[in-house]
This record gives structure tokens, C-alpha cells and sequence, in this order.
């Protein structure tokens, strides 16, 4: 619903949009003698100009708001001020609100609408065309059924508002010493614009960074917005990703209001937070923000990922754990990994191979005497019978070989990215390369087909695209030198061309320079030259920051084409709305307990960026560090509960996978036999995650999110809304302080250890070499299952329920729910007809001493078809000291029901005040034998 409010005044639109010819020469005369001023203002402020007035604004018959910006007075401060813009403000759903501004006469760049689908808006001749029709409705307020947009005339600003408290969560205008920005700002190559932040307001997001101080963004930190390769040990620089988004958590009197802000360009930028005001500064393209209304911050990932695409469905197996490794030299190697991790006993699911299996680092090519197809094949069907699963990476640049097949069809087919005429050359692995252009739908076609070359040669499981930022070991114009030897052999990652700097373009030269790699790198330093022109003439510099999504793209078609199965695609340059396709890790870190801290944060950022499947390299991918043992050992603790859990490691780094420390291995066990056993709950939260956005990993404030003491926590997380994991951080610890929100929690490797924290807490656990902790909450049904070697084998074994309740409660409940599918099958849902899927809600009670637990089951032919059971139930959280009367299973005694074994077990029990102990239960049935595919109902009642 929208209402709008207004008055009518006479129109002078048309002479006004007359005068916006080029300026007269006195007027530019007049200009340049102010440029002095306007530099020296500019070097001790922000403010750039006056800004943009009001001259016209209507409400269209789809009830968006059009409108015109005239420029105030123009300098040539970072170039030319646009004279003219459109604005544009469209209520799209009920929680979502567009502003779109762009230049009035001519098309900008924007993000392409078939790369990232969404509602375009009007023309701009169409803008024009409305807005000069007469008495035109000036409307001072556009509000819709969850935000309000306001603006004042001159100088525009605008600002959005929540309509239910009244909490303004966006405001462009600058009107006290407290926020001192200037106005709206609007050139060529240089486009400025800020917002007021509440003094209150926890922000996060802005992302791809490795982040310090924490989860929220911290004042004064540098945010730039440009994909980057550089290792991500490197601290509060643009790295491999571009999201700008944000989410804003503030805290009212006990009650917590979240929205979130995405900026959807896709130029370079620096986002600059003091705490009070965020300013963006763009290079390019347009100024198109979407606000979200949350109130909540899984309201806020789900609206925002309703926009951007939901998270890819990912395979069952891809919960498994990977073990990879840069320089496993032949097959002989990786069978000997997959065999030792047999014999150690420790999960693995998915073996991979990085540069090695390939012939002189060139994609789609196999190694003739490291890798021949023979051996390889039979490695593959080995373990392809035990439900192992092989990825290989492939990288975006094809190597310049005239005898290469993979280059002549590339050729061939015109689908290199160009610079001068002729396609743009760098330097990656194999040497010389060119570099495909997604945008191409050519390129497209045809690495859809050396895919399906490749699968027919081998028969690979999931495709891992890498260096795709786009990463170049060069800068700049380059050619090949004669006679010289490239790649070095021994240090192929150094640049052997003979180049030259590009930089008498606007665009390899911009005015304003971004703070690119943490240093102000020149835009095209150690990637495409941003001069370089894609399909259609797209500049680089406008696209560079999509080459990863665009990649993804093709790439997920092309396995989906071929495979007919749902993808695993493991992408390290991500955009907006690339989790709709691939999955994620954080790139290059080193073996420093810091890394290990700061893999937590960049997870659970990528969860708020709607890419859910995420991790680290676990034990870090180089390794620096000394003791490397017990970082390892703390490492898979928290790296087995990764939502994407994989070892990887670089070629220089010596081998480090689980089973060579005997310490490591016992870890190793504990932690990823758990994570085994959860692969249900996992599954189902990839579920969740794909049909709304909801973060495998979250921090602690999307479930607790009027808990303040917990907006900043970035050494925890948790798994779904309920499951939290408390790792070790720091060398030489076997403590951990970990914080307990209000409410009951158990071990979930001890269901009878409690810990009950009245008004939230912080306790110290133990933590022995060996040990992570793990807690489970209250009010929740947690399904599980027995583990095993692969994710094949554990899905095969009996399920058992946890059942928490507050301690002690005479009257409370618990939920949980569980989905199972074939997840071969590309699509992820429910309501096909066919026996494809299952999905059952959990439900418990304890009320007047009757405690009851029974589910509803949606769909339930498959997991009947499959034969799965529930063999145990455990309720946590009873009053003690009761004995169990009338137990009824769906309605018949529990006599009649063969085999049933009860378990009572007092609690270990941690509160307050102190240590202690309760009189609080736990009750286990087991040898249920109970059909998962059919409802049930478990009851009886405690008698004292």
C-alpha cells in the first residue's frame, strides 16, 4: 500500500530542461577561474560543489516517483558535474525500497539486468517525456507499507524512514557539525553521496575484507570496493570480492531493529564510516541503492537475497570434508591421501587436485605422464564406488599456445576480452594467456563446450574457478620477450613479459583514485588493464568487479547442462548474487593463529552477502608458523564446522593433511565425527538457505538480537539458530572464555553438562588439545544421525532427536525440522509429485508433568522409500527425581512396542551464581525402530 503526500504547482519543466545545453564559454571561463578555490576546499574537506536542486517530480501510474535534479553550480573538481539527473523511487515490494539516480540524457553503465535479473526502470526519454507534461504532483512524502522516503528540494537530499518507530535509516542531508559531509555529488567518473548513522547503529558488511577489529565495521577503517588479488592475511584491503551491502542493528530500549543498504554498482569505491556518517565515493556507473526493512537480521539477508538471487542448493556431499593440496604430483599421491585417511579413520568426502593434474598449467588438459586419463580413470571409479568425490580448478586464463585445441576454438570463436583491436595479454600459469569475456554470450557458448570436453575426458564431480578477480601476474601493456624462458620454472608467479604502464586513458587514469589494494594501486595493476574493452564495448573499468559472478555463471550452466546434476562450483571472486551459483572460501591466509581468528568473521560476513557455503583453508594455505601441530589441531576444531570445510595448502608449504600428527588425527576424529553426525542439520540448513536466504553460519545476534553484549562478538558463531560452537583462538590455551546469551544450553558432547545463564554471561570451559565445544539451546529438536567414513555411508545410518528444553521447565517446547532429497537432482523443493523430497516438523512439549514429542511429515514417500528410522530420542532439561508413567508410542503402550530402552541421566549443571547441581534430567528412548517417513507421537507423563 502507498499514499503519498502533495501539492500541485505549475510546471516549468520544459524551459528548464532547455537551458541544460553545454555551458557558454563565460560560464566555463568563469568555472575554470574557480577550480583554485574548489582544490583547495576539496583538500581540507569533502565537499565537492553545492550540490543538485528540485526542479520537477511526478508519481507515475505504476506509483513510482520520477523526478529532476538540476546541478547548482559546476566545477571540474574530479571532472565535468552531470548538469541534469533523473531520480527515480519505486516501493517493489512491501519491505523493499529502490532510489535509483542516474544522468537525465544519456545511458550509464549499470550492473547488466540478464547478469543479475531485477525490474528495470523507465527509460530515460520515457522519465523525460512524463515529467513534462503539466501540473506536475510535487510530493513531499512516498511512503509504502514498511518505509517512508522524504527529501528536501534544495539541496537535495533525501532519507528513508521506518514507518512502525519512526527511525530514519538512511539520510542524505547534512545539516549540523556532527555529520559533516557534503551534497550529493554527480560526474563522469566521480560520483559522492552520504548518509547519516545513529550514534547507536552496529554496522557489517562492505565487504570482500579481512577484518581486524571484528564483525562490525570499525570507524576510520579503509573500505574499498575493487576485486583484488592479494592474499587475504593482508588486513582491511579490497580482496577477491565486491558487496556493497550493509546491515544496520541498532537497539531500542531492549528491542533490536535491523535494515540493510545495498549500493548496487559495480565500479571501484571507497566507503568511508566514521561512526556516524558513511560516505561512498564511485568511479563510475550509477547510483542505484536498494533499503530493506528487515526488522530482524535474517528479515534483512532474506529480503535482500529475494533481490539478489537465493543461495545455490548445494550437493549433500559438499558437507563432507575436502582435503586439496597445491602440488600433489601425480595420482599415486592422492590415492595414497585417500588411503591414509581411511586408515587413520577420519572423514573424507572429496579429494582435489590444484595446477598438478594438468599439462603445463593450461585448463582442460591432463598431466600425460603425472596424470594419464588410464590411472586416473581407475582412481576415480575407486573411490566414485564408495561416494568420494574428485574436484579440479580450472583458472579463466587460456594459455596463448597455437597447438593448445582450447586456445584455436577460443580463437576461433572470437571470445577473448580486447585491447587495441587484439585480445588483451597477461600472464597467469601457463604463461601468456587471453582472457575469456563472460559477457560474451559467444564465450559462453563455447566454454560450456571445453567443459563438456573436459567432463567427457574426465568424468570430474564439482569445478573449482580460481583466480578469477581477474588475477595477472603483470601490469599494463605486454609482450612476450624473445628468447626468454616464461614462466621461470621456479618462480612462475613472476612477471616475465616486457610491459609498459597504460595510463593515458581516463580509465587506466581516473581522477579520483580509489585506495586499491590497501595502497592506491592503479586500477589495472596486476589484472586486466580496466582500457580493455568487452562484447558490446563494456570497458573493463566499469565491469571489472563482475568477472567473477559472470564466470560463475557460465560456468553453472555448463555443469548443469552436462551433468544434469545439482553443481558444486568453488568460486574465489564473488559479486552480488553469486551465491545463487557457487560457493565460497577466503583465499590465500597464512598458518598464524590471527588468520584463525579472522576466518570466523569473513564466514559469517559471506552469510550476510547471501553466499552461504563458506570456509577457510583449514591449517592455513601458507604456512609461516613454527608450531604448526597445535594450530592444525585447533584449526580443523573450527574448521569442522565451516559450512564449506576444506584442508588446502600451497605448493611451497609442506604437507599438512590430518592424519600426519597423531594429536591432529584425534582432533580430527572428535570434530568432524561430530560434524558427520550433524550432516542432517547441515543439509537442512542449505535448505533454509536456499529458499530464504538464512546463513549457515551466523553470528550470535541474529538469533539473540536484542543481546547488545553480543553485536561485536567475532571469536563465536553459530550453526543455524541454535547450535553454537566456542573454538580456541590462541596458542598455547586449553581455556576458552566463551559467552552464554541468556537461556539454557547443553554440550553437545555431553548432553548432560548445562549451562543455565539467567541474563547472558561469559564462562570459562575447558578446552584440552583434543576438545572444541560445541552447545545446543533451548527449545529446539536437533536431527542427527551415526556418522561415517562419507557422507554416503552416514546417510545411511539410524537418526536420533535431542530435545531441549529451559532447565527445569514445567511448561515449555521445542521445534526443529528436517529435510532430506535426492540432492543429485539440480532443484531443491518440495511439491514436485514425485517422491523426491521429505520434510517434517519436529514438535515437543512439557506441560502439567506430560511430556510429548511427535512430528509432521510433508512429503514423506521418500525417506519411507529409503528406509530411514528414528532409533533414539533424548529430552533434555526434565525436572528430576519423577518416574515415567503411561508411555505411549502413537497411541499404544509402550509395553507393546519390543526392545524399547529408557535411559534417565541427572545433569551436570553450570549457572549464575555459580557451580552447582540441579535436579534437572535427561530421559532417552532408544531401539525406536521409528518409520522417519511417517508421523509419531511419544508421550508420557512424569510422576513425583
Amino acid at each position: 500500500m502507498l499514499y503519498y503526500k502533495y501539492h500541485a504547482v505549475h510546471d516549468n519543466t520544459p524551459q528548464l530542461l532547455a537551458m541544460f545545453s553545454p555551458c557558454s564559454p563565460l560560464a566555463t571561463l568563469i568555472f575554470f577561474s574557480c577550480i583554485l578555490h574548489f582544490a583547495q576546499q576539496a583538500s581540507t574537506s569533502s565537499f565537492i560543489g553545492q550540490g543538485y536542486r528540485l526542479i520537477s517530480i511526478q508519481i507515475a501510474p505504476d506509483a513510482a516517483i520520477h523526478a529532476l535534479l538540476q546541478v547548482k553550480q559546476t566545477n571540474n573538481i574530479y571532472g565535468a558535474d552531470i548538469p541534469l539527473l533523473r531520480f527515480y523511487a519505486k516501493h517493489e515490494t512491501e519491505n523493499r525500497l529502490r532510489v535509483h539516480i542516474t544522468d537525465a540524457k544519456n545511458k550509464r553503465w549499470e550492473v547488466p539486468y540478464d547478469l543479475l535479473p531485477r525490474e528495470q526502470p523507465p527509460p530515460l526519454k520515457q522519465s523525460i517525456e512524463f515529467l513534462k507534461k503539466k501540473n506536475s504532483t510535487w510530493v513531499s512524502e512516498y511512503s509504502g507499507s514498511e518505509l517512508v522516503l522524504t527529501y528536501t528540494p534544495d539541496p537535495f537530499s533525501f532519507a528513508v524512514t521506518r514507518k512502525s518507530n519512526g527511525d530514519t535509516l538512511f539520510n542524505s542531508t547534512s545539516d549540523d557539525d556532527s555529520h559533516p559531509f557534503g551534497p550529493l555529488v554527480f560526474k563522469d567518473q566521480y560520483l559522492e553521496i552520504s548518509t547519516k548513522l545513529s550514534k547507536d547503529a552496529s554496522l557489517y558488511g562492505l565487504g570482500e575484507h579481512t577484518q581486524p577489529h571484528g564483525i562490525k565495521l570499525n570507524p576510520n577503517d579503509p573500505y574499498t570496493l575493487f576485486t583484488t588479488d592479494i592474499s587475504a592475511f593482508n588486513v582491511n584491503a579490497d580482496l577477491y570480492g565486491s558487496h556493497p551491502v550493509y546491515m544496520d542493528l541498532r537497539n531500542e530500549g531492549g528491542k533490536a531493529y535491523a535494515h540493510g543498504v545495498l549500493l548496487l554498482n559495480s565500479n571501484g569505491m571507497d566507503v568511508f564510516y566514521t561512526g556516524t556518517s558513511l560516505t561512498y565515493k564511485v568511479i563510475g556507473g550509477v547510483l542505484d541503492f536498494y533499503f530493506f526493512a528487515g526488522p530482524s537480521p535474517l528479515n534483512v539477508v532474506d529480503q535482500y537475497t529475494s533481490l539478489i538471487g537465493r543461495p545455490a542448493p548445494m550437493p549433500y556431499w559438499a558437507f563432507g570434508f575436502h582435503q586439496c593440496k597445491f602440488g600433489y604430483q601425480n595420482v599415486s599421491v592422492i590415492e595414497e591421501i585417500v588411503e591414509n585417511y581411511q586408515k587413520a579413520k577420519i572423514p573424507l568426502d572429496v579429494i582435489w587436485n590444484d595446477d598438478d593434474h594438468m599439462d603445463g598449467a593450461k585448463d582442460f588438459t591432463l598431466h600425460p605422464v603425472n596424470y594419464p586419463r588410464s590411472k586416473l580413470l581407475k582412481f576415480l571409479d575407486k573411490i566414485h564406488n564408495i561416494g568420494m568425490k574428485y574436484v579440479v580448478i580450472i583458472d579463466p586464463g587460456i594459455a596463448v599456445n597455437e597447438s593448445y585445441e582450447v586456445y584455436q576454438r577460443g580463437m576461433a570463436n572470437d571470445v577473448f576480452i580486447k585491447h587495441d583491436g587484439e585480445p588483451f595479454t597477461g600472464q597467469v600459469w601457463p604463461g601468456a594467456v587471453y582472457f575469456p569475456d563472460f559477457l560474451n554470450p559467444k564465450t559462453v557458448s563455447w566454454w560450456g563446450d571445453e567443459i563438456r570436453r573436459f567432463h567427457e575426458l574426465v568424468p570430474v564431480d564439482g569445478l573449482w574457478i580460481d583466480m578469477n578477480e581477474a588475477s595477472n601476474f603483470c601490469t599494463g601493456k605486454c609482450r612476450i620477450h624473445e628468447g626468454r624462458i616464461c614462466p621461470n620454472e621456479t618462480q612462475p608467479w613472476i612477471c616475465c613479459f616486457d610491459c609498459r604502464d597504460i595510463i593515458n586513458t581516463k580509465w587506466d587514469n581516473p581522477p579520483y583514485k580509489i585506495n586499491a589494494s590497501g595502497v592506491h594501486a592503479p586500477l589495472g595493476s596486476k589484472t586486466i588493464a580496466t582500457s580493455a574493452v568487452h562484447y558490446n564495448g563494456v570497458l573493463e573499468y566499469d565491469a571489472h568487479s563482475l568477472y567473477g559472478l559472470s564466470e560463475s555463471i557460465a560456468t553453472h550452466k555448463a555443469l548443469l547442462d552436462i551433468q544434469k546434476k545439482r553443481p558444486f562450483i568453488l568460486s574465489r571472486s564473488t559479486y552480488v548474487g553469486s551465491g545463487k551459483y557457487v560457493a565460497h572460501w577466503t583465499g590465500d591466509i597464512s598458518s598464524r593463529w590471527e588468520d584463525l581468528r579472522y576466518s570466523i568473521i569473513t564466514m559469517l560476513n559471506f552469510g550476510i552477502y547471501g553466499i552461504p557455503m563458506v570456509g577457510a583453508d583449514i591449517c592455513g594455505f601458507f604456512i609461516t608458523f613454527t608450531d604448526h601441530e597445535e594450530l592444525c589441531n585447533r584449526w580443523i576444531q573450527l574448521g569442522a564446522f565451516y559450512p564449506f570445510s576444506r584442508d588446502h595448502a600451497d605448493f611451497n608449504s609442506p604437507r599438512q593433511e590430518l592424519y600426519l600428527w597423531d594429536s591432529v588425527a584425534e582432533s580430527a576424529r572428535n570434530a568432524l565425527g561430530m560434524r558427520y553426525k550433524l550432516l542432517p542439520y547441515l543439509y537442512t540448513l542449505n535448505y533454509e538457505a536456499h529458499v530464504s536466504g538464512a546463513p549457515i553460519a551466523r553470528p550470535l545476534f541474529f538469533s539473540f538480537p536484542s543481546y547488545v553484549e553480543c553485536y561485536g562478538l567475532s571469536t563465536q558463531f553459530l550453526l543455524g539458530k541454535s547450535l553454537m560452537i566456542s573454538p580456541v583462538l590462541e596458542q598455547g590455551k586449553t581455556q576458552v572464555n566463551a559467552l552464554f546469551p541468556p537461556g539454557t544450553w547443553y554440550s553437545l558432547f555431553d548432553l548432560t553438562y548445562t549451562i543455565v545463564s539467567k541474563e547472558g554471561t561469559y564462562v570459562t570451559l575447558d578446552a584440552p588439545l583434543n576438545v572444541v565445544n560445541v552447545h545446543l539451546y533451548q527449545n529446539v529438536i536437533l536431527p542427527m544421525q551415526q556418522g561415517g567414513m562419507v557422507t554416503k555411508e552416514a546417510r545411511t545410518t539410524p537418526f536420533s532427536l535431542i530435545v531441549t528444553f529451559p532447565a527445569g521447565a514445567n511448561d515449555g517446547e521445542a521445534q526443529g525440522n528436517l529435510f532430506l532429497d535426492d540432492d543429485e537432482l539440480p532443484e531443491m523443493k518440495l511439491g514436485s509429485g514425485y517422491p523426491i523430497a521429505t520434510y517434517i516438523d519436529f514438535h515437543a512439549t512439557v506441560r502439567e508433568e506430560t511430556v510429548k514429542v511427535w512430528s509432521q511429515v510433508v512429503e514423506g514417500e521418500f525417506a519411507l522409500e529409503k528406509g530411514w528410522i528414528i532409533d533414539k530420542i533424548s529430552v533434555l532439561g526434565l525436572n528430576g527425581g519423577g518416574e515415567l508413567h503411561r508411555v505411549m508410542i502413537d497411541g499404544e503402550p509402550l509395553t507393546y512396542v519390543s526392545n524399547v530402552k529408557v535411559y534417565k541421566r541427572e545433569h551436570k549443571y553450570l549457572h549464575d551464581e555459580g557451580d552447582g547441581r540441579n535436579n534437572i534430567e535427561m530421559v532417552e528412548f532408544e531401539s525406536l525402530n521409528i518409520p522417519l517417513g511417517k508421523n509419531f507421537s511419544l508421550s508420557w507423563k512424569m510422576t513425583y
